[in-house]
Formats: C-alpha cells, structure tokens, sequence
C-alpha cells in the first residue's frame, strides 16, 4: 500500500519549472547582446577598411603596394611600397618577444612553482602595475634613458631614434600580459599531477620543465600570442622611440617607421579626405588587420591542438 502510494506521487512529479524565470532570459538576452556588440564592431571595423582600401588598390597596383621598397605617400610623386613599414614592425616585434617570452615565462614559472603564496600575493599584482603604465610613458623612457643614456655608451653609432629602445622597453611592456596569463594557465594544472611527479623523484626543475609547462601549453601559447598581437599592435612606444623614418633594413640601431606608426602620425595630419595619401592609411590598416587575423587563427589552432581537459 505504501509503494503505491510513492509510486503514485513519484508519477505526479515534474522536472517542468512551476512557474517561468524571468531573470534567467534576461540575462541571456543581456549576453547575448554582448557577444553580438563584438561580432558587429569586428565586422564595421573590417568593412570600415575596406571600402577605402578597395579605392586605393584602384589606383596603385596591390603588388606594387606589397613588394615595393620605397615607401613615400606624402612626397609629390609618391610611393607606395609597404616592404619598409612591414620591415620594421617585424624587427621592433622580434626584439619585444625575445624579450618578452623568456622573462614572461620565467616569472610565471617562479610564480606558479616556487613562490609562496605570500610572496605571490605580492610580487603578481606588483608585476601587473607594468601593464598599467601608459605606452606614451614607455615610449619616452626608451627615448630619453634607455638610448640616451645607456645604448649610446654601448653603441656608439646608434641613432636618437632606433629599433632596438622601442623594441626592448615594448617587451618589458608586454612582459606583465605573458606572465599572468601564463601563470593561470599553470595554476590551473591539477595538482595530482606534481604530486605523481614529486612521487617518482622529480625535482621541482623537472616538475616545472616537463610536467606542469607541457600540461598548460595551449594558455601559454595563447599568452605568448595575445603578447605579440599587442607589440604589432603599438602605436605610442615605436612613434616616439623609433622614429617615423621608413627603411627597409633590419639593422635596429637605426630608425623605423612601423605600420602602426604610419597610420598615427598620416592619421593626425593635413592629409585631404579622399586623397590617396588619406586612402594608403585604410590599406595599411586593412594589411595589419589581415596579419593579426592569420596569426589568431594559427593560434587557435594551435592551442586546441595542445589543449588538454582535466576531470
């Protein structure tokens, strides 16, 4: 009689809510209006490009634009040859990650594996303050002290505006993004498997080097991306510390000009709307837009080749 009359109640029960919850769609109304805010912008950005970057190829030939090695848009008979620009973005990113990556890397590693978490509490948020600081600050503390007053006893021939400054303070720049991202990528790594590890004998080197970088390398690798997305992406620290000179060389003791440095310095000129010279601004644009999509879509391929998931 009394398991019928469970099994009669149990037969009355729904997993159906009583009653609809309002705030529960509203807040995936509110959600999804976010990621649709960013699709949308991606997509005016890119149709903000290129309209005027399709006028421009119009009237200079595109492999004219992408193999030519003179870049003089503003000059009376000008030309139109990205190689400089591309140059020296590419030379001042190289010196930024290589510093950056290694330091980046190193600090998170001593964060995640060695550090207390007293001395951890303190040193990350004081290593953040970096990311803090604003790039034009950056920018003339590479000019004003790190070339004037230390690259030009080291290198006696080193222009006032040269690649190396603005390559190396943009890396100690971007440092803070690598580490901490990194770092949580590592913190993220369950601890059963440093302790497996620390069973078999490992040292906390080996611990660190073979288990715990291996098992966080898809956000590693996607901290070292963010990291050089946002040096290609600099626009105070090489306008100020590398000059606004395009030549195509990579020798950084001289000065560069970067794409990005271009797009700001044309951007706040005379320059007439419609002109050429305003449209060669929207192809440069167009071709940093392009590097940076190519390189995000590598990145995530390679972090969802690395990814591994824990239970």
């Amino acid at each position: 009689m009394a398991l019928n009359t469970v099994d009669e109640t149990a037969e009355g029960l729904s997993l159906r809510q009583s009653h609809p919850r309002y705030g529960e769609k509203v807040i995936r109304i509110i959600l999804f209006a976010a990621a649709f805010v960013s699709i949308v912008t991606t997509f005016g950005i890119l149709i903000s490009l290129l309209i005027p970057s399709i006028e421009f190829f119009l009237e200079v030939p595109i492999t004219d634009f992408l193999f030519g090695t003179t870049w003089t848009p503003l000059f009376n008979d000008g030309e139109f040859g990205v190689l400089p620009l591309l140059s020296g973005t590419i030379v001042i990113t190289v010196i930024a990650i290589a510093v950056a990556i290694p330091l980046g890397l190193g600090a998170s590693i001593y964060l995640s594996e060695y550090a207390s978490s007293r001395v951890r509490k303190v040193l990350k948020p004081t290593l953040e303050v970096l990311a803090g600081i604003p790039t034009v600050v950056f920018g003339f503390f590479a000019l004003e002290f790190l070339t004037q007053l230390v690259l030009i006893k080291i290198f006696p021939g080193i222009e006032v505006f040269n690649a190396l400054s603005a390559g190396l303070i943009m890396g100690i720049m971007i440092i803070p993004t690598i580490a901490s991202l990194s770092e949580d990528a590592m913190a993220a790594v369950p601890s059963g498997l440093r302790d497996g590890a620390y069973a078999l004998g490992s040292t906390k080197r080996q611990t660190a080097m073979k288990v715990v970088i291996p098992a966080a390398l898809s956000g590693i690798v996607a901290a070292f991306v963010l990291g050089i997305s946002r040096a290609i992406g600099e626009t105070m620290i090489v306008t100020i510390a590398a000059g606004l000179q395009p030549q195509l060389s990579f020798n950084p003791l001289i000065g560069m000009q970067t794409m990005t440095s271009y797009i700001a310095a044309a951007g706040s000129g005379d320059l007439a709307t419609g002109s050429i010279e305003y449209k060669s601004i929207f192809a440069v644009g167009m071709l940093l837009f392009i590097l940076t999509f190519v390189m995000n879509i590598f990145s995530i391929r390679l972090v969802r080749r690395f990814r591994q998931a824990y239970q």
